[in-house]
């Protein structure tokens, strides 16, 4: 359900950047996590952090699996492979991530920009 809301936020406005989190930890196959990418690529999602679920109480899920650093950063090359123009990995990476605001915000600074000049060239 997710994934069509995503798509068809994408298909309302081409221009929307979408991102979407995957955290890690609780038992996940990478081949779950491999398709879960590819799925939100295909709808047309921009951007996607990666995160290790921590445990937040007893009541709570407990962690399955602490993904290392190394395995982190293999799931950003392949959100960087899959064509994302954004992907955070990492242990500590959560949905709200920074730096990715960042380089989101500075995207469509630009998409702006280049669309006034385009308009002021007609």
């Amino acid at each position: 359900q997710s994934l069509k809301v995503l798509e068809g936020a994408k298909n309302f406005n081409p221009d929307l950047i979408t991102k979407s989190s995957i955290m890690l930890g609780l038992g996940e196959t990478d081949e779950e996590i491999e398709t879960t990418m590819k799925d939100l690529r295909a709808a047309g999602v921009d951007a996607l952090t990666l995160g290790q679920y921590m445990q937040p109480t007893k009541r709570h899920l407990k962690v399955i699996e602490y993904v290392t650093p190394e395995k982190f950063k293999y799931w950003e090359d392949i959100g960087n492979k899959l064509g994302f123009l954004y992907t955070a990995s990492g242990p500590l990476v959560r949905s709200s991530y920074k730096a990715g605001e960042f380089f989101l915000t500075n995207i469509l600074k630009e998409r702006r920009s280049k669309r006034a000049e385009e308009k002021s060239q007609k």
